[in-house]
């Protein structure tokens, strides 16, 4: 799949049809949300519905027939939790990105593709630096939405000619391994400086390196205070895994990562919570929040569903049938939760679906951290 970019947005922003509108389809695929393939197809599907019936004077069946053929055929979500998708039959467009976050499901139609959403993806995901190790040899790759955007490789030769040496050499042989360890040593400082320039020239959120106990042990003392400062545990691959085993066991880092985050956003909810202070659990007072344009972040216990309601006017509601901003009657919801995620989505809000937290369960399954 083609690596989401600052200059592969760019690219896609500046196609403008003369050959009838882009159609932009965003789809939460998220497994955790979304369990069977049926459940983001309908979705889709009454999305479609939608726009079709708002813009009657556009033909945008080829468009839309192209689109649903392509998510029915079957979809690998492994690692994808949402998929963009940029058409335009009669332009000669067709573009399918895979996203390892949820997005908010939209599908919109103008002269040109609708990016903006892929621009707030690409600022708040941070790409994932891996450093692998050894006496010798040093490879580092930056992961970004699971692809490499960027790899280099360092390779400093040790001598051993020392081995051949008899017993009668022995001080000489000692001297030469203490000047071996220190070229080892050296190495890994040449090898800590690639992180740091890579740190100052691309940039990373967080650092993983491979490396056996006393490689490690010897190069993170030597790592730049701002490198350090970002390491997350150590990835199991080393010097000689292929490309293949290095992004298999990147993206083992990045669960570890997010499982880690989750846990970290769930516990400044629960304090917040507990204090009063900027923090909301439960359904109807995350719903209100969202009405108000008030949440920051929206925590979701995976799995949980809940029925609601949804006005005219956008406004959501645990409890209806009159909508609580305008007092219209309101449509009945059977997971209100799902429309809670894309309100979020596009107010900006950060999204946390956070699997098997019992603190999350207790406060309700949903809960968010307020702007003010």
């Amino acid at each position: 799949m083609p690596v989401i970019t600052e200059a592969a947005i760019k690219e896609l922003a500046g196609f403008k049809s003369a050959e009838g509108p882009v159609v932009s389809c965003y789809l939460d695929v998220d497994g955790r949300r979304q369990v069977r393939p049926q459940d983001y197809e309908l979705r889709m599907s009454s999305l479609m519905k939608q726009v079709a019936a708002a813009h009657p004077e556009l033909d945008l069946s080829a468009d839309f027939e192209r689109i649903s053929k392509h998510v029915k055929a079957g979809i690998d979500r492994h690692g994808v939790r949402g998929l963009a998708i940029f058409s335009n039959v009669a332009g000669g467009l067709w573009e399918v990105l895979s996203l390892p976050v949820p997005v908010s499901s939209r599908i919109s139609v103008n002269q040109s593709p609708a990016v903006g959403p892929l621009e707030a993806l690409v600022h708040e995901l941070e790409p994932l630096g891996v450093l692998l190790v050894d006496r010798q040899m040093a490879r580092m790759f930056v992961f970004h939405f699971g692809e490499v955007v960027d790899r280099t490789e360092l390779f400093e030769a040790l001598p051993r000619d020392y081995d051949r040496r008899d017993d009668a050499s022995r001080g000489t042989r000692e001297r030469e391994r203490n000047h071996v360890d220190e070229l080892a040593l050296q190495h890994l400082r040449h090898s800590a400086e690639v992180a740091f320039r890579y740190l100052q020239d691309r940039g990373f959120g967080r650092l993983t390196i491979g490396a056996t106990d006393d490689v490690y042990a010897a190069i993170e003392p030597v790592l730049h205070p701002y490198v350090r400062e970002r390491l997350a545990q150590r990835i199991h691959a080393g010097v000689s895994s292929s490309e293949t085993e290095i992004a298999a066991a990147a993206r083992d880092v990045e669960h570890v990562i997010e499982a880690a985050r989750e846990a970290d956003a769930v516990n400044r909810l629960r304090d917040a919570v507990g204090s009063g202070n900027k923090g909301i659990a439960g359904l109807a007072p995350v719903l209100q929040a969202l009405n108000e344009r008030r949440v920051a972040s929206l925590l979701v216990s995976a799995g949980f569903i809940e029925t609601g309601w949804q006005c005219a006017c956008g406004a959501l509601a645990a409890l209806g049938p009159k909508c609580p901003v305008d007092g219209q009657t309101m449509t009945h919801l059977d997971d209100v939760i799902g429309d809670a995620i894309d309100v979020a989505l596009l107010e900006g809000a950060t999204i946390e679906i956070c699997t098997g937290s019992a603190d999350l369960d207790v406060l309700g399954s949903i809960g968010a951290l307020l702007r003010y």
